[in-house]
């Protein structure tokens, strides 16, 4: 069957490479694709938001089955434009996908069903924040409640420093909306859980843990993600039972009541306090770069899960993990996540000699004149699987420093909280 890949980062990336290993697949193609899912797959130039577009092309192309990966188009409504034009397709509803493009939609769902969370109030005006105020203490937790691309969160300190945040949100700073989700500040460790779901079932599909802040030991702004690492040793039987009981069925069952059903991959983002489960964040799709260090631990064979879950038939598939552990460092442009600079050739890239054990997924890049150039921000993924956290790091950095790319960086201490 031809595949269809919706996207263009290191999350993309490895799904390509993950479906170009199945049996089933005679072709992908990616929209747009980056410089690396080019050398296994047809990259297809095309806006992703253009839905007219992606249809003609999905039927020039005679494409079976489509992935979505990023959220914005998911937010938008992709998934409801082609299967109204008879596309199968893989991912949720417009609806569903509020529970990432809105997050006071996903906090009046917890109020609604008792699901564990900060407290939080939604505010549309500086008179809103001070009513919040009044019961609450610094830190708090500013959050953009639409899109924001992995930039909408800030902790912040001071009253100074939450009213300068919230007025450039009041402003239309990330266009997706002019409101603000105001919480408390939950200490504790986080945990990346996610889910494949159908409309009947779900299957747990992975765990992980993100790196969001740009500087080692987790200072600096927020980015999209500098590094992850798979599996978390956080989850153990008895905090997943919580998860799933506390926080995921009651989610699923309130989209259920709107006569919604969520289908696709479900992140699940949360904070654990003395062992008990907080809702901090949903996304819709598969996190990035979680994806990157999750993907590379699956046996089973991607394609087969895609359409099980397509075909309401998740109830009967088999989803095998490798028992190695797995992590990936992000290589950014110099000035991410604020200004860099583009199209800078990637030199050292194709002498690197990698081993079966390692992948190296393009995210911000490009293949110009048979050369490699940056594009983005976020430019690679240096992914290894192995017996421990520590030995993979060192692996990883080694690899970094003979790609030795001047206009990049990365955080060297992915994974310094765990213990082995």
């Amino acid at each position: 069957m031809n595949i269809g890949l919706i996207g263009s980062g290191g999350r993309e990336h490895a799904l390509c490479q993950k479906l170009s290993e199945s049996r089933l697949v005679d072709k992908i193609f990616c929209f747009p694709g980056n410089a690396g899912t080019q050398i296994i797959a047809n990259n297809v130039k095309a806006d992703i938001l253009n839905f007219d577009l992606i249809l003609k092309l999905i039927r020039f192309y005679k494409i079976d089955i489509v992935i979505v990966g990023p959220e914005e188009p998911l937010v938008r409504g992709i998934v409801d434009f082609l299967k109204k034009n008879k596309v199968k397709v893989f991912g949720p509803n417009k609806f569903a996908s509020k529970l990432e493009g809105s997050k006071s939609f996903v906090k009046n769902i917890c109020k609604k069903n008792n699901i564990p969370t900060a407290d939080f109030k939604v505010c549309r005006n500086k008179q809103d924040l001070k009513i919040f105020l009044k019961k609450s203490k610094f830190p708090i937790v500013a959050k953009a409640d639409g899109l924001a691309a992995g930039k909408g969160v800030t902790i912040c300190n001071t009253k100074q420093q939450l009213f300068k945040v919230s007025e450039e949100i009041f402003k239309g700073k990330f266009q997706t909306s002019k409101k603000i989700v105001v919480e408390e500040f939950l200490s504790g460790d986080e945990l990346s859980y996610f889910l494949i779901v159908d409309k009947d079932n779900f299957r747990f599909f992975g765990s992980a843990q993100d790196h969001k802040k740009v500087r080692e030991k987790d200072r600096g702004p927020n980015t999209g993600g500098m590094g992850a690492y798979s599996p978390s040793p956080l989850l153990n039987e008895k905090l997943e039972k919580k998860i799933i009981d506390r926080i995921v069925k009651p989610t699923l069952n309130a989209l259920k009541k709107h006569n919604n059903f969520y289908t696709g991959f479900l992140y699940v983002g949360l904070m654990i306090k003395n062992g008990e489960p907080y809702l901090i964040e949903y996304n819709v799709r598969m996190g990035d770069p979680e994806c990157q260090v999750i993907i590379p631990r699956l046996k089973s064979d991607l394609v087969r899960i895609f359409k099980d879950t397509i075909n309401n038939n998740l109830k009967k598939t088999k989803i095998i993990w490798k028992k190695e552990k797995s992590m990936t460092i992000v290589l950014c442009s110099k000035g991410y996540p604020g200004n860099y600079k583009k199209n800078i050739k990637i030199k050292n890239l194709k002498s690197i000699k990698i081993d079966k054990n390692m992948r190296i997924y393009h995210a911000g890049t490009k293949l110009q004149n048979g050369h490699i150039i940056s594009i983005g921000g976020r430019v690679l993924n240096i992914t290894s699987i192995g017996k421990n956290f520590f030995e993979i790091r060192k692996k990883i950095i080694k690899i970094l420093k003979k790609l030795n790319w001047k206009s990049g960086f990365y955080r060297k201490d992915i994974g310094w909280r765990i213990k082995k």
